[in-house]
């Protein structure tokens, strides 16, 4: 008697594990319809558009993908002239974990420079358009200088501070020279870190990438020939690019990382009026800033 309880106990274990089993078959069968146990084809495509202000929504993409075991590369797609130096380092650094867990492509859009590079240089692929804008390994913070408007218009500053540094940049009057060799110093000690970053992201010897990093921006040609760019090709060809890092068979799935809450502002006035206006607001948080010595881009 004691036998066939153990036996009739090992059968109801042996039939819900076959249930458990079959739940998990069809509920991986119902996300992936006509996949059933196939390994997966995804890429995962992280959208970096415009200035480069706030990093969390980007590094929060990023992140996602690389822990999703469904995704089996992440494209980065870059629209951007730059923006601050940290957003973009944070960037950097997200980009250079995941490398080491799945491949990682850049896609260059019409413009990919300054801190749109910086983050492009810390992937596995760079794939560029021939006429692409890119490169502009620079710094630049800028001051504004008001003191003819101020006595003109008879407005007055009252300063009081702490040091004799405390109130740099101040638009009431001009910059001494100590104040501009101080900041001169922190922009070089920057602008360093972006040659080592690119250096280290391109495998290239720093002395190299500090011939052409004097602020320049390149074409997606010029950039291939001076190794800042892998291949030329748009946004299909780095697609290619990342299936063959992923050994994905076939057709890959293009997946794109889940967009923010519509609001009531992007719809009476746009999504891209909407992150225009979110720039202009937010741009004064970033005053040293790795970006392209021209207008905005979308």
């Amino acid at each position: 008697m004691r036998r066939r309880i153990v036996w009739l106990i090992c059968l109801v274990a042996v039939l819900f594990l076959l249930s458990m089993a079959g739940s998990l078959f069809w509920i991986d069968r119902a996300r992936s319809p006509g996949k059933l146990w196939l390994s997966s084809n995804k890429i995962g495509v992280v959208q970096v558009r415009g200035l480069i202000i706030d990093s969390r929504d980007t590094l929060e993409k990023i992140k996602t993908f690389r822990e999703d075991p469904d995704i089996k590369a992440i494209l980065v797609r870059i629209e951007s002239p730059g923006g601050g130096v940290g957003p973009s380092q944070e960037i950097y650094g997200e980009l250079l974990r995941t490398v080491k867990e799945k491949p990682v492509v850049a896609s260059m859009g019409s413009i990919a420079a300054s801190g749109g590079y910086y983050i492009a240089a810390a992937t596995n692929r760079i794939v560029a358009n021939p006429g692409t804008l890119t490169g502009s390994i620079g710094v630049i913070v800028n001051f504004s200088n008001l003191q003819g408007l101020f006595e003109k218009i008879g407005y007055d500053m009252v300063t009081i501070k702490s040091g004799r540094f405390k109130d740099l940049g101040n638009p009431n009057r001009e910059m001494t020279p100590e104040e501009k060799m101080l900041v001169q110093q922190m922009i070089d000690v920057v602008h360093h870190q972006f040659i080592r970053d690119v250096a280290r992201g391109r495998n290239l010897p720093e002395k190299d990438v500090e011939e052409i990093a004097d602020g320049r921006v390149l074409t997606g040609e010029t950039a291939q020939q001076l190794k800042l760019v892998d291949e030329l090709g748009n946004f299909n060809d780095a697609v290619n690019a990342a299936a063959v890092l992923a050994n994905i068979p076939g057709e890959p799935e293009i997946v794109y990382a889940e967009k923010k809450k519509f609001s009531v502002v992007d719809f009476l006035l746009g999504e891209e009026a909407t992150a225009m206006i979110h720039n202009f607001l937010n741009g004064a948080s970033q005053p040293v800033r790795y970006q392209a010595p021209f207008p905005f881009s979308p």
